[in-house]
């Protein structure tokens, strides 16, 4: 199992570390994220948003589920926290199919809904704003999309 591990000290390099990989994710592109509550979920996702080419302010969808951003390539990001047994009338597989990237945040609440291939981010507290964030490809794109952002 491949695994890659990146640790930040501010919201800022969360930010910075999550635009590094927006600016090499294509379409149909899944990232999964979980973590500690708190951990910087959604601001990985604006950081990933901004290396996406999205200038619109990215906030949690908690209520909405799902929240469409315009950029280089569309970004749908999900939160799946509060969705229980009505998973299969909301179209998920839609977006995974679809021409942009997708953001879910609180993944394993779908897990068997999820397309195998996908990059697994998990993020957690290590101090006040000290982060330890994981990385876990699952499927050779992913695999080199780690090994370049890791290699810079």
């Amino acid at each position: 199992m491949n695994q890659f591990t990146f640790k930040t000290d501010t919201p800022e390099q969360t930010l910075e570390f999550a635009e590094k990989l927006g600016s090499l994710l294509q379409p149909k592109d899944l990232i999964t994220l979980e973590g500690d509550l708190g951990a910087g979920k959604t601001t990985f996702t604006k950081g990933l948003a901004k290396g996406l080419g999205i200038t619109r302010t990215v906030s949690s969808p908690t209520f909405t589920i799902i929240k469409e951003y315009k950029g280089r390539l569309p970004l749908y990001h999900m939160d799946v926290y509060r969705v229980e047994d009505s998973f299969e009338d909301l179209g998920f597989d839609e977006y995974f199919e679809g021409d942009g990237v997708t953001v879910v945040e609180w993944a394993k609440l779908i897990e068997e809904q999820l397309p195998k291939d996908r990059l697994e981010i998990k993020l957690f507290h290590e101090g006040d704003l000290n982060r330890r964030i994981e990385l876990e490809p699952i499927g050779k794109r992913y695999i080199d999309v780690c090994e370049e952002i890791f290699s810079k």
